[in-house]
């Protein structure tokens, strides 16, 4: 497997969000949900709509099988995914056991194929630079934890990794990287 970048970019996750909306509020939720829980693509592939949604409304957390400890990994779902959950599921006719990023052609969900297409184009259309797949969406969601102040050793537990050192590693941050860190409790 190639090694992959994060969007280190604001702008350009912005730019992406905007040209993703136009082509598909899937690929939209499948980009936002991806690059703010951290989740493996292959996790996020296999949700189902009753994972996320209740019935009336969004979950606070998702909750999926963790294979590592034999219980479950939870995942929080924040302001910007629940809106765009809340406008997909309105836009959509899903129901509780179908896929949440269900292909067009049949019952099952988006391939990792076409997860990649996605994600590629659109990254490629807004001129995101370095190497971008799906696995993108994850090590973004831990670039911009890390940077926004959470410590390195949730990211790590949440990546399941072994050592702090790995997931820094994995994020693409090296020592001499001299960028400020918002620790910003806003109380």
């Amino acid at each position: 497997m190639e090694c992959v970048d994060p969007i280190k970019d604001v702008g350009k996750i912005n730019e992406m969000k905007k040209l993703l909306k136009k082509q598909s509020q899937r690929d939209l939720l499948f980009f936002i949900l991806g690059i703010n829980t951290g989740m493996r693509v292959s996790d996020l592939l296999a949700l189902k709509v009753s994972d996320v949604w209740d019935g009336t409304a969004c979950k606070e957390f998702l909750y999926i099988p963790d294979p590592k400890s034999d219980g479950e990994k939870s995942f929080y779902l924040n302001n910007s995914v629940r809106r765009e959950l809340k406008d997909y599921l309105v836009d959509q006719n899903l129901q509780q056991e179908d896929y949440l990023f269900k292909s067009k052609r049949n019952n099952q969900p988006i391939t990792r194929q076409q997860a990649y297409r996605i994600i590629n184009h659109a990254a490629k259309e807004v001129g995101v630079p370095g190497k971008i797949g799906t696995h993108t969406l994850r090590k973004t969601f831990g670039y911009h934890a890390y940077r926004k102040g959470i410590a390195i050793s949730i990211i790590k537990s949440i990546y399941n990794h072994t050592t702090p050192t790995e997931t820094l590693r994995y994020l693409g941050i090296q020592k001499e990287e001299n960028k400020p860190i918002k620790v910003d409790v806003n109380l």
